[in-house]
């Protein structure tokens, strides 16, 4: 029988998806302060110039580091499902903070991300 996870667990996962989720909008904002037209080598200089790629970027080093610790008290099968709480919580902060549009099909789409991880978890 698999144990399960403590809520401590719990909340460190939901705490590695939110920065997941938070790492996406840094590179959406990268994305849209470097603008368009330039070379991809004009692009990938001007990238680290970009504060909020910079950002991301050690976000994301910081996150792995976390990843690989919670994976040393925690079961990668019980902790790999919370990565779907990034693929939810994406989407409605790129609405919030980027006006991006919601549709009923990607609520929906939501839902069923966040039943499928109460089963995994429960």
């Amino acid at each position: 029988m698999i144990e399960r996870l403590n809520l401590g667990q719990i909340a460190l996962l939901i705490t590695y998806a939110a920065g997941m989720a938070a790492g996406q909008l840094l590179f959406k904002a990268a994305a849209l302060r470097l603008g368009d037209g330039h070379p991809l080598s004009t692009r990938a200089l001007l990238l680290l110039q970009n504060a909020p790629f910079i950002g991301a970027i050690v976000l994301y080093a910081a996150l792995s580091v976390l990843w690989v610790w919670l994976l040393t008290f925690t079961p990668l099968s019980r902790a790999y499902p919370f990565v779907a709480v990034a693929f939810a919580l994406t989407p409605v902060l790129g609405a919030l903070v980027f006006a991006e549009p919601l549709s009923a099909r990607l609520l929906v789409g939501i839902a069923v991300i966040a039943c499928g991880l109460v089963l995994v978890v429960s």
